[in-house]
């Protein structure tokens, strides 16, 4: 199994202390910001170094990744195969104070968040990587309930859900349709339906992969799905 290189390690060491935790512990959290952070920093720094490594063993030299959402827990992802891989990649987060923050402790490095959305993004991608997006509970709080059980029978909306569920399979179809096919889909356990609907209307070949990896800010368990395999 292939390991990042000595120096994007010491990079992405140097990206998260770099992170003004104070400003993240504000965007991320109503209160107890900072009290968050001092719990996630380190384990979001080493689960994703190992998703990280995951990719790096899946992901070929030179190809082009679309990451939408892309945030703190990103950061090891997007060193990667910028630096290891010598991958193209486009990473998109609508929360531009938080893009505010990732790209200064980005600063001197080729990698960079813009605040834009995935409609945005022009051309064609061979990694998809959309985790937690697709059942976010600020965006889509009725279908995030549905999602995680937590929908109340007496006062869930319906007609909410289905206004939510139109725009998430809006949103997966702008991504989904950017891929080059064979790809690689990096999302959660809990989105896999979303990318599976799609694919089965397309009438494309899938492998949702057993294995999941654990992550450390929604904790959201990921999962890699083949997409036009075979």
């Amino acid at each position: 199994m292939k390991r990042l290189q000595t120096k994007t390690s010491r990079l992405i060491t140097q990206a998260f202390e770099r992170l003004d935790y104070q400003k993240l512990g504000t965007i991320y959290c109503e209160e107890g910001g900072e009290a968050f952070w001092m719990d996630r920093r380190a384990p979001c720094r080493t689960v994703g170094v190992a998703l990280a490594e995951i990719l790096l063993n899946r992901l070929k030299l030179g190809g082009k990744s679309l990451y939408v959402g892309a945030g703190v827990a990103e950061i090891p992802m997007l060193f990667m195969e910028t630096l290891d891989l010598g991958r193209h990649v486009d990473a998109c987060n609508l929360r531009a104070d938080e893009v505010a923050v990732l790209n200064q402790a980005c600063r001197g490095l080729p990698v960079r968040i813009s605040a834009s959305d995935a409609y945005s993004k022009r051309g064609s991608y061979d990694h998809l990587w959309i985790v937690s997006v697709l059942n976010d509970p600020e965006q889509y709080p009725n279908v995030s309930a549905l999602c995680y059980g937590r929908a109340d029978p007496v006062t869930f909306d319906p007609a909410a859900f289905i206004e939510e569920r139109t725009q998430i399979m809006a949103l997966a179809e702008a991504c989904l349709e950017k891929l080059a096919l064979p790809a690689l889909v990096s999302t959660s356990v809990e989105e896999i339906p979303w990318i599976t609907d799609w694919c089965d209307r397309k009438t494309l070949r899938y492998v949702v992969e057993e294995e999941d990896y654990p992550t450390a800010i929604v904790e959201d368990p990921v999962c890699l799905i083949r997409v036009g395999d075979g």
